[in-house]
């Protein structure tokens, strides 16, 4: 992972349904630093925020339901799946799980070269924390 974030062709952008909390909770599980400040919309919601995991972008927002922008929980659930990849995945996976992640699959040795395990954040978001086995 580098230190310099990079937008890509597709970066994911994530509803929540509390942008402050979860920048936060990135922050302290995925090691998220914010790019810039977060645009805060007049009644006080995030309209916009950039988080830098690794060497990726994430942006994220408050639901704005009046626009069709609700986070999983607000539809309640998501066909979409989030993969990090972290130094340690069994820490990571650890930490997140004590901050209010739900276990869907524990960490385990995966036949394609990975340890890693799912779990889905408190803002109804379901990620894949992974970390490369050694050769």
């Amino acid at each position: 992972m580098t230190d310099q974030p990079t937008v890509t062709a597709l970066t994911p952008y994530l509803a929540v349904g509390d942008a402050r909390r979860a920048i936060e909770w990135y922050g302290e599980i995925f090691a998220a630093r914010s790019v810039g400040e977060p645009i805060v919309m007049s009644d006080g919601r995030i309209g916009h925020a950039e988080l830098a995991i690794g060497g990726a972008v994430l942006y994220l927002s408050d639901e704005y339901p009046e626009l069709g922008v609700r986070s999983p929980i607000g539809y309640g659930g998501s066909p979409v799946s989030l993969v990090v990849t972290v130094p340690d995945a069994d820490t990571t996976f650890d930490a997140a799980v004590e901050a209010g992640a739900t276990v869907e699959r524990p960490v385990a040795d995966l036949d394609h070269g990975h340890r890693g395990g799912w779990l889905t954040d408190p803002f109804g978001h379901r990620w894949n924390v992974s970390t490369p086995l050694s050769s």
